[in-house]
């Protein structure tokens, strides 16, 4: 690191937490659809997307002149005290777009977290019950609720102090750890005769693939045995679509490969094309529960980030994101399956939703080939994620609007960094 992001690292270093941990040793200064220019001028092709925001792209031209059209009309008056149509207009929208077609409404918030314990929230008041269920490797948040349902210890809760009650964990399916669907229902009807009833269940929460987790798409069996268990016992089913959603994985929801229907969806990332915006949309009757004033928040829904929102849905229409999801994401794989790292244990996901994870001769995970891998491709101008529970994995998360001549140029560099 030298020049000017030699000093920005000084100065982020003397007044910024250590608790904030940073990927890469640039500081961007501009982005244009899957590019990104550090300080200094150099060029690097984005991989991450802003884990997983940017599927349309930094400063898609639709979005940005939407942002500038809600922006010289006002920025601010909190939708609870002043509310206005376009929000109205998305939740019709997202209403419309999301699996089921029972009557739905949807509520806005800020951050992915938000919508995670607002889905709880909902589904408490709705059952009149306080237990949750979520999975190992599960990746929900940095707030309490958010931590006490994410699945990994470090670095997410080691150091937090006693979590919220009642949030209990069972295996996620996993066939390199020899984890089957079986063995994660048996740990569910366990766990509901020797921890907790059913009936003091309000929720179970699923990523239909785990971000954080590894990419560990789940399977439909699965999902399937969950809906019936949550029918038999009037549980709510939560789907996180946070990280999944908005075209990523081939669909506009990943749940939709699994045909379930769940009661609640959360989601955001992607939502708004990189500001700040996230949503709760699910049954009406379940979504009426909570009393009126319990949900929203002082910038939840905020005008600028619905205007953008709106004009996301609209590039992901006009320019069929998601069937180029999936174009996108067998070439990733057939490059991937072509470079044929002795290391590389399996590749996996949905759409545009890939991962590759290493291990090593043994069995054991490797994640020092990856973080290898990323230093490598840093240093040739490609932005690369790990993921899984010890980090062992490569996550793939470019913008589904990359040109193709881009994404071969990402790919060379991969090629060149995985050699």
């Amino acid at each position: 690191m030298t020049g000017l992001n030699q000093q920005l690292q000084a100065r982020k270093n003397a007044a910024i937490p250590d608790g904030i941990g940073i990927t890469c040793d640039f500081y961007a200064e501009r982005a244009l659809n899957a590019e990104m220019w550090d300080v200094e001028g150099r060029r690097f092709i984005d991989f991450a997307a802003g884990i997983a925001v940017a599927n349309t792209g930094h400063r898609h031209p639709r979005i940005v002149a939407a942002i500038r059209a809600q922006l010289d009309a006002f920025t601010h008056t909190a939708f609870q005290v002043a509310p206005y149509g376009s929000y109205i207009e998305l939740a019709e929208r997202i209403n419309r777009l999301t699996p089921g077609g029972q009557p739905k409404k949807t509520a806005f918030f800020t951050t992915g977290a938000e919508a995670l314990e607002n889905a709880v929230k909902i589904a408490r008041a709705a059952t009149g019950r306080s237990g949750v269920v979520a999975f190992s490797g599960a990746f929900h948040g940095r707030t309490f609720m958010g931590m006490a349902l994410t699945g990994k210890v470090t670095p997410y809760k080691q150091a937090f102090g006693p979590l919220p009650a009642e949030v209990y964990h069972i295996p996620f399916p996993n066939p390199l750890e020899g984890i089957t669907t079986q063995d994660s229902l048996r740990a569910l009807d366990l766990l509901f005769k020797a921890d907790i009833s059913p009936t003091r269940v309000a929720a179970i929460v699923i990523e239909p693939i785990q971000g954080e987790g590894g990419f560990n798409v789940a399977p439909t069996e699965l999902l399937q045995a969950l809906r019936e268990r949550c029918d038999a016992h009037g549980i709510v089913l939560v789907a996180d679509e946070v990280q999944t959603g908005f075209a990523r994985t081939g669909k506009m929801f990943a749940i939709e490969h699994s045909g379930v229907t769940p009661d609640l969806i959360t989601m955001a990332k992607s939502l708004a094309g990189g500001m700040p915006l996230s949503g709760v949309c699910g049954r009406a009757d379940l979504m009426d529960a909570a009393p009126r004033g319990a949900l929203g928040g002082t910038y939840a829904g905020n005008p600028l980030a619905i205007a953008a929102a709106l004009a996301v849905l609209d590039v992901i229409d006009e320019e069929n994101l998601i069937a180029r999801a999936d174009v996108l994401g067998q070439r990733l794989k057939q490059a991937l399956t072509r470079l044929a790292h002795p290391r590389m244990a399996e590749i996996r996901g949905l759409g545009a939703m890939v991962a590759a994870e290493f291990r090593h001769p043994d069995g054991r995970p490797d994640p020092e080939t990856v973080t290898t891998i990323q230093r490598r491709a840093l240093d040739r101008g490609l932005v690369l994620l790990s993921c899984g529970a010890y980090g062992q994995v490569l996550r793939f998360l470019f913008p589904l609007t990359i040109p193709d001549g881009l994404l071969e140029e990402g790919l060379a560099i991969l090629k060149e960094a995985m050699a």
